[in-house]
């Protein structure tokens, strides 16, 4: 039997395989905690990357947000060729580490031109970009879209279609949206449908991305609950996410918000990077950690050396 991510050195988190990361995800059944980080803010602790900061409260997963593939930027990193950062961050944090590319439609960008959300070539959902993450040694790709940027599931169902055909049999991809991402029409439950994912698992993913109930108008655990059980039923994984600043909530939010993400049945959970900006409230990663699986497992893996 393949190993849980619960039992994994950070040794072993930080050089897996495809199958072997899917195989230990769903092994975990529902205690597999993932924290977004954005590196080209300002760390927490300054000289420390948000990253090492997530991955010392308990996060198995970094996702890095904002991050563009061809001029990397995580500041408090220790300077590395640019093909190597992400490398340097798994050897930093011994965690698995994902990143966001945006299938953006052309006509809401000019709503960010000015803000921190603002795209760049590297961030794009393109089959260019998913072969420079798969060389830097991103573990996984999720297809997803910030604030305001305008991203449909009909734009990430097409750009996941080209990206599997290119890396799906290298690199985990994930999918789908945890707000509306400034698309009309695609707010609540339209969000995410049943249709939807039938489409992003014809189209090739692995993961299935799911607004966290409680996070979004309208997501209740019932709802999400249906959508995580079609997902499974299609032999995919599920990832439910945190990504309406509500990583910055007090303690007792986050611990009903993981609780009820639970229920959901869901394998992944995913807390966002807008504690202030960059990643969660620290406090909030641990508090998720031990609501899902407990102080064991959280001090666990909070406490192993990356020697090992």
């Amino acid at each position: 039997m393949a190993k849980r991510i619960l039992n994994m050195t950070p040794g072993e988190l930080a050089n897996m395989t495809k199958e072997e990361m899917i195989s230990a995800i769903a092994g975990s059944e529902g205690r597999v905690l993932a924290s977004e980080t954005i590196g080209v803010t300002i760390p927490l602790l300054t000289d420390v990357t948000n990253a090492e900061f997530a991955a010392s409260m308990g996060a198995d997963m970094i996702l890095l947000n904002m991050f563009d593939v061809w001029e990397p930027k995580i500041m408090g990193l220790p300077q590395v060729e640019k093909e190597e950062t992400v490398r340097e961050v798994k050897r930093l944090t011994g965690r698995m580490v994902g990143i966001n590319l945006e299938p953006v439609d052309e006509k809401a960008l000019s709503e960010n031109a000015e803000t921190l959300w603002a795209m760049s070539p590297g961030r794009y959902a393109t089959v260019e970009n998913a072969l420079q993450a798969h060389r830097m040694g991103v573990d996984m790709i999720v297809l997803t879209g910030n604030p305001g940027n305008g991203v449909s599931n009909e734009a990430i169902t097409a750009s996941l279609r080209a990206i599997s055909s290119a890396v799906g049999d290298r690199i985990v991809l994930a999918a789908g949206k945890m707000h509306a991402s400034g698309v009309i029409g695609e707010g609540g439950e339209n969000i995410i449908t049943r249709e939807d994912i039938r489409q992003f698992a014809e189209a090739g993913a692995d993961i299935i991305l799911l607004p966290a109930p409680g996070t979004v108008p309208g997501i209740t655990t019932k709802y999400i609950h249906g959508l995580v059980s079609f997902a499974h039923s299609l032999g995919k994984l599920t990832i439910t996410s945190i990504g309406t600043s509500q990583e910055g909530a007090d303690v007792d939010t986050i611990r009903r918000i993981a609780l009820e993400c639970k229920m959901t049945g869901t394998d992944i959970h995913h807390i966002g990077d807008s504690g202030y900006v960059g990643m969660a409230l620290p406090e909030n990663i641990m508090a998720y950690s031990v609501a899902i699986r407990g102080i064991r497992h959280t001090y666990h893996r909070m406490a192993q050396s990356l020697a090992r």
